[in-house]
């Protein structure tokens, strides 16, 4: 099983699910981006370890780290390792020292607790190749000419106006939302399109 290599590029708050955030992975060596919607805590969690803030109290995932070091167990590496309808599955890959063993985890504990300990985040390819955004998307929406942007903003404007389901919006507006959602960089929106598309295939 080959393992890629990922690196957070982003964390912003969720504008349709309240108290939702999106967390924007992307591939170390490729062009490829990993969108996870994850809750108001964890993000939390995240971005003090990213930003190194010393809370007063530990959190939760701080008291985990503080647990795993008195009993001389320590991380390895994280991994998403499976997608499943739409919802990740990840493992915190431990050792003792003798032998190695792996936890079952939601991917924003995996990588709050990753982040803790300084090991490398990874997922395989069929996790990406479903649920990745590849982000030549992006760059080939901007070479286009400003009318042909107009149009698909325009069609993502009206599609949107008019609250048209995801479900009943044919593949080439989806494809068209998907183009915008990147332009914006509204990885959210782009995640639930890109939902959507794989549903059909």
């Amino acid at each position: 099983m080959k393992k890629i290599q990922l690196e957070i590029l982003g964390l912003s708050s969720s504008q349709s699910q309240t108290g939702s955030f999106a967390l924007v992975l992307g591939e170390r060596d490729g062009n490829r981006r990993l969108p996870i919607i994850i809750g108001m805590f964890e993000a939390q969690s995240i971005a003090i370890q990213i930003e190194k803030i010393n809370p007063n109290r530990p959190l939760t995932h701080d008291l985990f780290k503080s647990f795993a070091e008195q009993v001389n167990v320590s991380i390895t590496e994280v991994l998403i390792s499976d997608l499943k309808e739409g919802v990740f599955y990840s493992k915190i890959m431990c050792t003792d020292g003798d032998k190695e063993f792996e936890l079952d985890a939601r991917p924003s504990d995996a990588i709050a607790i990753g982040l803790r300990f300084g090991v490398p985040i990874y997922t395989v390819e069929s996790v990406l190749s479903e649920a990745g955004i590849i982000l030549s998307d992006l760059e080939e929406e901007e070479e286009e000419s400003e009318e042909a942007a107009a149009t698909v903003k325009s069609a993502s404007t009206v599609s949107s106006s008019s609250k048209e389901p995801l479900n009943e919006t044919s593949v080439d507006d989806l494809n068209k939302m998907l183009n915008d959602a990147l332009e914006k960089e509204d990885y959210e929106k782009a995640a639930k399109i890109r939902d959507e598309l794989n549903k059909r295939n």
